[in-house]
């Protein structure tokens, strides 16, 4: 992941001068597997990386980060150019690379870990298809299934809907998929019942620093869960802190009820947004408030 501050967002043809450039390790699932895990969660990523010095840095970060993981590939490790501004907004590139290498043989070969986790995340920086198959034999072990469908796809699989117990997106994820603008919290209530429509149990919409509005099958009334104020300084990664840190709490305090788990992943992707970078901003779990425990 390359990141670079600028004042603003170039406009197209537009050159503008930038104040700092830093390289930082990136992608939605890594990011949130990396959260989970500064909580104190067990976690194993299983992804793809090139046989190149971006990949061979990244095995060595999961390390670091108590991770196990996956292997390496003869295609380039996928990066993400990301510019954030002085408000802390930001645009994407995604280059995908090694990552659409990830195949159902590599899936079979990890089933052991798949079937004997107590969550599993996933995202849509793979092959859909990959991803699809990961939530049908989680589901298949009984294992909660959480899912980001990020970056959206308009014409996601319907089977996404109904084999995911937890669909998490943000309001632009939202509007992708149902074509329904999320300019407030009635929208994405709208977004919530449409998503339900489609086979989900439980939805949730993050809404930046509105917080989230969840809805499920068995509460069929939204409820808002807002998030505390805070200066943001970088908003990138913020999305994956908090589903990181809701997976752990899935996993590890699994009588919470859902809407004190969004508070709480609240909290802690909270104070992701008050420090530059994407897994550099991510709080460990002996640097947040105890009662988050």
């Amino acid at each position: 992941m390359k990141g670079r501050l600028t004042t603003r967002l170039p406009r197209a043809g537009e050159t503008i001068l930038g104040h700092k450039f830093f390289i930082g390790f990136g992608g939605k699932g890594a990011n949130q597997c990396v959260q989970s895990a500064r909580l104190g969660a067990k976690t194993s990523l299983i992804c793809k990386v090139g046989k190149d010095s971006f990949g061979n840095d990244y095995v060595e970060n999961l390390k670091k980060n108590g991770i196990s993981t996956g292997q390496t590939t003869d295609a380039a490790t996928g990066t993400a150019s990301i510019i954030v501004n002085s408000e802390g907004q930001n645009v994407i590139v995604i280059v995908p690379g090694a990552n659409l290498l990830l195949n159902c043989e590599d899936l079979k070969r990890a089933s052991d870990v798949i079937c004997k986790a107590k969550v599993l995340v996933c995202q849509l920086e793979i092959t859909p298809a990959v991803s699809l198959e990961a939530l049908k034999m989680a589901r298949a072990s009984g294992v909660k299934t959480l899912f980001n469908p990020a970056p959206a796809l308009a014409d996601l699989d319907p089977q996404f809907y109904t084999y995911s117990d937890i669909f998490c997106c943000n309001e632009t994820e939202a509007e992708i998929l149902t074509g329904i603008p999320v300019g407030n919290l009635d929208d994405a209530e709208k977004v919530g019942r449409m998503l339900l429509e489609r086979g989900c149990k439980l939805v949730i919409v993050t809404l930046g620093a509105e917080g989230c509005m969840m809805i499920s099958v068995e509460e069929p009334i939204p409820k808002h869960v807002p998030a505390g104020k805070v200066r943001a300084v970088d908003t990138t990664g913020a999305g994956d802190s908090f589903v990181g840190a809701l997976a752990f709490y899935l996993a590890y305090y699994p009588k919470l009820s859902m809407e004190e788990m969004i508070r709480k992943s609240n909290c802690i992707a909270s104070v992701s947004v008050q420090a530059s970078g994407t897994q550099s901003s991510y709080p460990y779990r002996k640097d947040l408030p105890q009662d988050l425990f």
